[in-house]
């Protein structure tokens, strides 16, 4: 008899709020979720490539595991408190009927370990299949086929989600069976008293509203203008300022609103306007504190999941190929490396075979007298021409002596970046003969550089120098082509009059990492054995997998084949392969935990405005049953609740809203968010907007419907209908 009054008790509780059960289940979902990352395809891949990383990344997941247990504790704990409040009149029957609070308590944990169970069993199965879709969008975009999609169960995940759930379900159900213990039999059926709103005075409450928006506005320009200042020390002062002025905003806009109910009254027999608002402020002023938590709640979720969504939608600039070119770069003794890369076993996977060699320019024998080398490179009418193209403001800072050495960097003008490497890089230059940089060239298809005896061309690194054209460096091609139109040599060698080709193709010169150098000059052949210091000589062999292998097979897998042969040989080598795992590290770990962390934010925020309006609602039901006294229709009441609803989700939403705009707006300036003119940008970023109004939507419609069913099951005069 015992074990079916607590099944029928569980059912009915489901049926009745599915809310509730939606909670336990999402949080069931979320923790298996975190958990399995470990077992996905791209994680697994990565280990290949970025074993360190991805240690490090999943020796996170434990504190993200205890964060979302910690956070999702006492929303599990508000839900049972609200489903405890909603049945006291219940438990108190049983206790009138004879029933000792001792069983009482052991029948509330006994439904809610089964609902558990129910909750469990429907999050693992839901969070292994939200985790699958997880992993099969990143295999898509990091290629269809490129990665063998394999269905994985993370038996641990499984555990430990089991483990960490029902250990905050017992702590909440203590919890509140120390609650119900402790109330008499008169508290849970008549419930306690609503104790009188205080609404306040009316300057007091027009100060907060100030008191507010000052706090809201200095927090917003501190975001939008000191972002960085004191290493973004003022962007934690930012945040308890915008924290702060949300709640005194809240507190005394709740309290005024009942001057637009005051406005409507000449409106009060239509729709139940007047009634709407007063119950919607009395929600508000009464939970002030709580709606504004779930407005700065809606504010870090929005932002977390911009910032989530803008990592997803630069993965394709990440690792889309721009100056990198070949696929593997093989170090080693010269005549041994070919010969194998040459022979029948390696053939398939070879294509566009280059030789790179390169190495220092030597120094002149002569001495300066502070026993310095002499270079052999003078450019000072390069960098004339370098220092005129510069914008006003940069030369006024270089010619007076107030900028002080130079940094590489994006924001930086072409010509002050180029002026920086050659001052630093022109005085031993590295060289490249004609011969390999025509092998690159003849690579991407173009021709050949066909250089004259006196004549070089500059290489820089597109990577390192931050080159949007990879085919030509406008400035400097001005400069080149005006020189060679006047007949002017801008750099001599060995005081010899060099010519320089302007508008030469920039690519990698290796497939990853090998080389990193700014700049070097590209030379016949001749001139590269007769100024080479051949103390600092180095060859490479680059080649690319065969373009239809890679139609037939895909990138990675013959990537993967080509590396295990090289592995094999003994050579050192490196391949494309750890620059594409490195740039796919950085987007799932960029985004999987900040998109994670912002779903949790915004379903709490989401569960706690519901959960509070549902049980204002039954502390205030018997109002309605005063509505049908004084000839409301069920109809009204309803559409008057309905609204109640929108008002209660909107109004943190708004302020949310807003606040996140401030914050998106300062992480775009300042490059914390990084969103670039990309064709994934208008899909995935209304995906994401899609996702969040439809769990809203999702949120409301459930209330709604709760509502509805406790509006049916009050107790109506005849003939209300």
């Amino acid at each position: 008899m015992f074990s079916r009054l607590i099944y029928r008790n569980a059912k009915r509780s489901r049926k009745e709020n599915v809310i509730y059960f939606a909670t336990l289940v999402t949080a069931v979902a979320s923790f298996y979720i975190i958990l399995s990352l470990g077992r996905q395809d791209v994680i697994l891949f990565l280990k290949e490539f970025e074993s360190d990383a991805i240690d490090k990344l999943l020796a996170l997941m434990p504190i993200v595991y205890l964060f979302a247990l910690f956070l999702l504790f006492f929303l599990i704990l508000f839900a049972n408190q609200y489903q405890l409040n909603r049945r006291s009149k219940e438990f108190g029957l049983y206790l009138m009927l004879g029933m000792r609070k001792e069983r009482l308590v052991l029948q509330l944990v006994a439904e809610g370990l089964m609902t558990s169970i129910l909750a469990l069993i429907g999050g693992i199965l839901i969070g292994g299949f939200l985790a699958e879709i997880i992993s099969l969008t990143v295999s898509k975009l990091v290629g269809q086929g490129i990665i063998g999609h394999q269905i994985s169960l993370s038996v641990s995940a499984i555990i430990f989600t089991i483990i960490g759930f029902l250990f905050i379900q017992l702590i909440a159900l203590a919890i509140l069976g120390g609650r119900l213990f402790n109330q008499e039999v008169h508290q849970l059926l008549y419930e306690q008293m609503d104790k009188k709103q205080d609404m306040g005075h009316f300057k007091g409450n027009v100060l907060h509203i100030l008191v507010g928006i000052v706090l809201l506005g200095v927090a917003y320009w501190i975001v939008l203008y000191r972002f960085m200042d004191f290493a973004g020390l003022l962007l934690f002062v930012a945040l308890a300022l915008g924290c702060l002025g949300t709640i005194f905003f809240m507190r005394g806009f709740g309290k005024l609103f009942g001057l637009l109910a005051s406005l409507s009254e000449g409106k009060s027999t239509k729709g139940l306007r007047t009634f709407t608002l007063r119950q919607f402020q009395e929600n508000v002023a009464n939970k002030s504190t709580s709606v504004a938590v779930t407005s700065i709640l809606i504010t870090l979720a929005i932002i977390l999941i911009t910032n989530g969504a803008s990592t997803i939608i630069g993965f394709d600039s990440a690792i889309t190929r721009t100056s990198s070119l070949y696929d593997f770069t093989v170090h080693g003794d010269h005549q041994k490396v070919e010969q194998f890369l040459t022979s029948e076993k390696m053939v398939p996977y070879v294509e566009d075979l280059n030789l790179l060699e390169i190495g220092k320019m030597k120094f002149q024998d002569e001495r300066e007298e502070n026993d310095l080398p002499v270079s052999l490179v003078d450019w000072p009418e390069l960098r004339e021409q370098l220092i005129m193209a510069l914008p006003s403001n940069y030369k006024e800072q270089l010619l007076s002596g107030e900028m002080q050495g130079y940094t590489i960097s994006s924001e930086n003008p072409e010509a002050l970046n180029l002026l920086g490497v050659l001052e630093i890089d022109a005085k031993a230059p590295y060289l490249i003969p004609e011969s390999s940089y025509n092998g690159l060239l003849k690579a991407i298809g173009e021709k050949p550089l066909n250089l004259h005896a006196d004549e070089i061309a500059l290489y820089f690194n597109p990577d390192l120098l931050h080159m949007d054209n990879l085919e030509s460096m406008p400035v400097l091609d001005r400069i080149l082509e005006k020189a060679e139109k006047e007949g002017r040599s801008l750099m001599s060698i060995h005081d010899q009059e060099i010519s320089i080709r302007p508008s030469t193709p920039m690519r990698g010169l290796v497939a990853d990492r090998s080389i990193e150098i700014h700049s070097a000059f590209i030379v016949p052949d001749s001139m590269f054995e007769d100024l080479l210091n051949t103390e600092t000589y180095v060859s490479y062999w680059n080649f690319r997998i065969p373009q239809k292998l890679q139609d037939e097979q895909g990138l990675m897998k013959p990537m993967m084949e080509a590396r295990d042969l090289l592995q094999s040989s003994g050579f050192q080598f490196e391949s494309y392969l750890q620059n594409f795992g490195r740039q796919l590290f950085y987007v799932v770990a960029g985004s999987y935990t900040t998109l994670y962390v912002g779903f949790l934010f915004l379903i709490i925020a989401c569960t706690v405005l519901a959960l509070q309006f549902l049980t204002q609602m039954k502390q205030t039901g018997g109002r309605y049953v005063t509505l049908s006294m004084l000839g409301a229709k069920r109809k009204q009441m309803k559409k008057s609740m309905h609204r109640q609803v929108m008002l209660t989700f909107l109004l943190p939403m708004s302020l949310a809203c807003v606040s996140a705009a401030v914050g998106i707006r300062a992480m775009i300036s300042f490059v914390v968010i990084s969103i670039e003119d990309n064709a994934l940008l208008y899909p995935i970023a209304f995906t994401f907007a899609c996702v969040v109004i439809i769990i809203f939507v999702i949120y409301g419609i459930a209330v709604a419907r709760t509502a509805d069913h406790e509006i049916d099951k009050l107790r109506w005069k005849p003939n209300i209908d």
